[in-house]
């Protein structure tokens, strides 16, 4: 089953709320984005806190995601999460 876009909310102090659609269900998490983390994938947080969810969901179904996701514990789980979203939010350069 394929899931939504995911909605954004800003929480303040790097922190979201990420509502993702499935058929019927609606699976809400709560991702602090680690200006760390954030720093070494591209310049801005939202679309980075974006592409996380779409690389988590990616990799398990959305009802066995934590509610609560930091980017510091993502890219510790995930050896590829901080190459693979730098190709992904990085535009290629031009020579």
């Amino acid at each position: 089953m394929s899931v939504d876009q995911p909605a954004l909310e800003a929480l303040g102090d790097h922190d979201y709320l990420v509502r993702l659609q499935q058929g019927e269900d609606t699976v809400v998490l709560r991702v602090h984005a680690d200006p760390a983390v954030v720093e070494r994938i591209a310049d801005e947080e939202q679309r980075v806190v974006e592409a996380t969810a779409a690389y988590l969901i990616a990799r398990q179904s959305v009802d066995e995601l934590p509610e609560q996701v930091d980017l510091d514990d993502v890219a510790a789980a995930y050896d590829g999460y901080v190459k693979d979203l730098q190709r992904q939010l990085t535009p290629p350069s031009s020579h």
